[in-house]
């Protein structure tokens, strides 16, 4: 609760003005039946013709008023709610952009879906319901229970005991509620890890022929979701049954025991009247409470589940004493000093006394087997993990003393996987530089051999889907090589970004990318030979531990590793 009222406190004045108009509404609803009352009392009763027409004025005017709270408190509402439910979004949002790789593995993509999307849902519908139909009950119980206490004291007492009863029945059907609704959202989990499973994944579903496997694993997520669905609706149905018996029950006492004070001289018919409304309007709002009640565990859950992401501490944080880089033109752009790194989850370092430096103007390429860790160093940089011993310095400065923003200024980087964001090339371009030229896209094309994006109809302003499915590895590849290049860096990352292109395209791009990056360090992650054979240094990983350093001459006559690789891709003299 206090987190939604954090959310809520920057809407104090818009909150105030939601209770004050849903206040106006009831105390409307609760001042009709006093009206019909006396009409029926004095003005039916003395055929007071004209008294009849001014509480019938009054009724209009109180109608009216209590109407315009009713709408104004339904906008008002729905506008608060809609604000809380974006500021949510947005602080669940901005959280998630400080997680590292370790972070996101603790909930899942399928998990931080349904956190940023239903569960606020369900939080925002809280929010409405709470206000609207839980906040009323307090003052229509009040006033309602004093009005007829007004009228009668043992009637007030009759609606005192029937609202008890209900109240406690709501609390029984609620602590059963609270488990089912916590299973509910662990299933829509299980359900957008699985459909994002299968949609992204059709393809190979295809290839094997396991479309019937697939469907009996969703239909078996499905089915735990409706059962559990059902148990929700079957305590909503039981809860409806008891309620509305009640208040029949209810209803009936009061016209029993009213008829008899009736007859005893301690009422008047009009005053049976205005106890009935007022029952049935208290009872109402109680069981639309209930209702709300009953749905609040799985709005608890929810916020408990949106706690669990803004309260993770991300794993990977600037230091307090962080301080912005103090960078010259120093020719070591970057250096690893006896570099160990472990994953949270592993036995054994991933990588294990790794030391080596890339220096301005030159070519570094790092090679090895599958697992050996190639793609960890690339992410050690760009300090999406940080180093268990050891350090990595950059420009002379230890990368965990800089903050991660201006660490990342400095550096471009083509991912592994080759990934574009739906939109335009252009826009896709703009990622590496804001605010960029036409001129100086197409130059960072043409270094990247994309020249296939000049003959496209629409050229720049051609449409990527998701992830660039609508193009071809190759393309996408050097597209993503052309983003990079948009950003005026001193160390250029590149972890297998050309293992899609041909020879010809690779060697055409790497001839450009030495022009164009002379005064920078180049760093090349490949398992290509052919892509690093005229790298400056050659770094070899084998199990992580550095197996060689050097050209690929010097590797090819002091490696046993390298030259495994070498000839496992090579062919006699090449």
């Amino acid at each position: 609760m206090k987190t939604v009222l954090r959310f809520m406190k920057p809407y104090k004045g818009l909150c105030f003005f939601t209770l004050l108009v849903t206040i106006l509404d009831v105390a409307g609803g609760l001042l009709i039946p006093r009206l019909t009352a006396d009409m029926v009392n004095l003005g039916v009763a003395g055929g007071d013709l004209s008294y009849m027409l001014e509480k019938g004025g009054q009724m209009i005017l109180i109608a009216f008023l209590a109407g315009a709270g009713a709408l104004a408190g339904s906008y008002l509402c729905a506008d608060l709610s809609a604000k809380i439910g974006r500021d949510m979004r947005n602080a669940v949002y901005d959280k998630s952009l400080e997680f590292s790789g370790e972070d996101f593995q603790r909930f899942g993509t399928g998990s931080m879906i349904t956190r940023t999307l239903n569960d606020i849902n369900v939080i925002q519908q809280a929010v409405v319901w709470c206000i609207q139909m839980v906040i009323p009950v307090p003052v229509v119980c009040i006033m309602g229970t004093s009005m007829a206490f007004a009228i009668d004291s043992q009637m007030g007492l009759l609606l005192i005991g029937v609202t008890v009863l209900i109240v406690v029945l709501a609390l029984v059907v609620t602590r059963k509620a609270s488990e089912i609704f916590d299973r509910l959202q662990r299933f829509l989990d299980r359900m957008n890890v699985v459909l994002r499973e299968n949609i992204t994944g059709v393809r190979v579903i295809r290839a094997f022929h396991k479309e019937k496997r697939e469907e009996g694993r969703m239909g078996k997520t499905f089915e735990d979701y409706a059962e559990s669905s059902i148990q929700a609706n079957r305590l909503f149905a039981g809860l409806d049954v008891a309620a509305f018996t009640v208040i029949n029950l209810c209803i009936v006492l009061i016209l029993w025991l009213g008829g008899n004070r009736i007859g005893k001289g301690f009422m008047q018919i009009g005053d049976i009247t205005a106890l009935t409304e007022y029952a049935i309007l208290i009872l109402f709002y109680i069981i639309m409470a209930q209702m709300v009640i009953i749905l609040l565990p799985r709005a608890r859950v929810c916020i408990r589940r949106m706690e669990e992401v803004l309260k993770t501490e991300p794993e990977i944080q600037d230091a307090i004493d962080c301080v912005k880089g103090n960078w010259d033109n120093t020719q070591e752009v970057l250096r690893f000093e006896d570099v160990n790194f472990r994953f949270s989850d592993a036995e054994e370092n991933t990588l294990k006394n790794i030391s080596f430096s890339c220096r301005r103007g030159e070519t570094t390429a790092i090679i090895g087997s599958t697992g050996s860790g190639k793609s960890t160093i690339a992410r050690l940089i760009l300090r999406f993990h940080d180093v268990s011993q050891g350090s990595i310095l950059l420009k002379g400065q230890d990368l965990r003393n800089l903050p991660q923003k201006e660490l990342r200024q400095e550096i471009s980087y083509v991912p592994q996987k080759a990934w574009l964001f739906s939109g335009t090339i252009g826009e896709n371009l703009a990622h590496g530089k804001e605010n960029a030229g036409k001129e100086e896209m197409l130059h960072a094309l043409e270094i990247a051999q994309a020249d296939f994006v000049k003959n496209l109809p629409q050229g720049l302003e051609t449409r990527a889907a998701q992830g660039g499915t609508n193009f071809s590895g190759g393309q996408k590849q050097r597209l993503c090589i052309a983003r990079a290049l948009m950003k005026d860096s001193d160390l250029y990352i590149f972890d297998d970004s050309f293992s899609a292109l041909d020879f010809k395209t690779d060697k055409a791009l790497r001839d450009a990318l030495k022009e164009e990056t002379k005064e920078a360090a180049v760093l090349i992650i490949a398992q290509r030979i052919s892509t690093i054979l005229h790298a400056s240094q050659i770094v070899v990983l084998d199990e992580g531990e550095i197996a060689g350093i050097g050209t690929h001459e010097y590797l090819m006559e002091n490696c046993d590793v390298y030259r495994d690789i070498a000839r496992s891709q090579m062919k006699g003299g090449e």
